[in-house]
């Protein structure tokens, strides 16, 4: 993969987050290591811009693709070109079945994911699950970019785990790392990123399930905001990251 185009980081980090950041490089480096077949799913949010900005900067060798939902933000599938201009490196683009997509349409309608939760979750199944299912086929471990401190369900998010539903090691190299460090990592580096973060969002995901957050609220409040009232945090997943017991892989915490 080329880097030509890098620069060194024109800020300096504080001594915690250079600790985080030196941290992230040894992790990425033993992935690579030893799982030769890693990738980053990459949301493209700020936290998968850190990642993935410290993958390419570093050579390691492991894959960077996200999913492309077909309801997604203009200024979100912008960063994949943005990725392209600043590292020279194309992000792998996974889709939805186009014949699933028509189906659910058919029968529920465009945006039933409003009408319930079964619907809301059937509908990312379709758009995300099941491209994530065929993006991880024949990798032996994936990284994201889950945060703890990104809300309750996140709380106990391990650094490393075994993930049981795709039978791979799952990494999640920012569990500990702060809203404030991901954001002083992309300024200091000076890493493209969602120009939605400027106009409130925390959190982005499809366009018609995602909404700016309000001063006081939690960073996924935008995330399914329809469901909270009835449902609380816990409907807060997708099932990108959820285990056959229902809940969120955290064994073997980091």
């Amino acid at each position: 993969m080329s880097t030509t185009s890098l620069s060194p980081a024109p800020a300096a980090l504080s001594p915690a987050l250079a600790d985080k950041v030196a941290a992230l490089k040894t992790l990425l480096a033993r992935i690579a290591a030893e799982f030769p077949a890693s990738t980053l799913a990459s949301s493209l949010s700020i936290e998968d811009m850190v990642v993935t900005d410290a993958i390419l900067r570093g050579q390691h060798r492991i894959e960077v693709f996200t999913l492309d939902t077909g309801r997604m933000h203009g200024d979100t599938l912008a960063l994949v070109d943005a990725i392209i201009s600043k590292y020279g490196y194309a992000v792998n683009v996974y889709r939805p079945q186009a014949a699933a997509v028509t189906e659910y349409i058919t029968v529920h309608g465009r945006d039933a994911f409003y009408e319930s939760v079964d619907l809301r979750k059937g509908c990312c199944d379709i758009r995300k699950v099941e491209p994530l299912k065929r993006a991880l086929a024949g990798k032996k471990a994936w990284l994201t970019g889950l945060r703890r401190e990104q809300s309750v369900t996140r709380a106990e998010v391990a650094v490393q785990s075994f993930d049981a539903a795709y039978g791979i090691e799952k990494f999640n190299p920012l569990a500990d790392w702060r809203e404030e460090d991901v954001w002083a990592y992309l300024r200091a580096f000076d890493v493209p990123y969602n120009a939605l973060y400027e106009q409130g969002y925390r959190s982005i995901g499809c366009a018609p399930c995602s909404r700016p957050v309000v001063a006081g609220e939690d960073v996924r409040a935008g995330r399914w905001w329809w469901e909270q009232p009835l449902f609380g945090e816990s409907a807060k997943e997708c099932g990108l990251h959820v285990g056959p017991e229902g809940n969120l892989v955290r064994s073997k915490a980091g």
